[in-house]
């Protein structure tokens, strides 16, 4: 089973939160994908981690650019792991049929969207009925905060 953190947005968007939590997975030597919602996310999210000031470099790719198993971290909006990334990040509600072949999931959603909200409820009961181990973090204004 995987162990499965819920992030739950409420001072930033994904984009300004997950270039922290990407440099934090390439330190312990892990490879991250990063599955988004639409192929305009993919996008969106390839520019954010470009122009990125903290940490300054994020290697990544896209389908776009090509050459997965040479990437570190992985954008994608198909429901693949080219890359063999052991971390997942899932954006936008995006769902990944098989999280056994992952040690970490990260849900991140926007708490200031309600519908949003309502359907991580669902994928953490789903979680929680699946065995996975879980975790909530909510953002506070002193930074990321576990909750019970």
């Amino acid at each position: 089973m995987s162990d499965i953190g819920f992030y739950h947005l409420t001072r930033s968007t994904a984009e300004q939160a997950l270039p922290a939590l990407l440099g934090r997975t390439l330190q312990t030597g892990a490879r991250a994908l990063v599955l988004c919602g639409s192929p305009a996310r993919v996008e969106a999210l390839d520019q954010a981690l470009w122009l990125c000031p903290e940490p300054d470099f994020l290697p990544h790719g896209t389908t776009r650019m090509g050459h997965a198993e040479l990437q570190p971290i992985w954008i994608s909006d198909v429901p693949e792991n080219p890359n063999g990334a052991g971390y997942l990040f899932l954006l936008d509600g995006a769902n990944m049929p098989d999280l056994a072949e992952f040690s970490r999931v990260f849900d991140l959603f926007d708490g200031n969207d309600e519908a949003a909200v309502q359907a991580a409820r669902r994928r953490y009961k789903a979680a929680r009925e699946a065995g996975h181990g879980l975790t909530y973090w909510q953002q506070t204004a002193k930074g990321w905060e576990k909750k019970g």
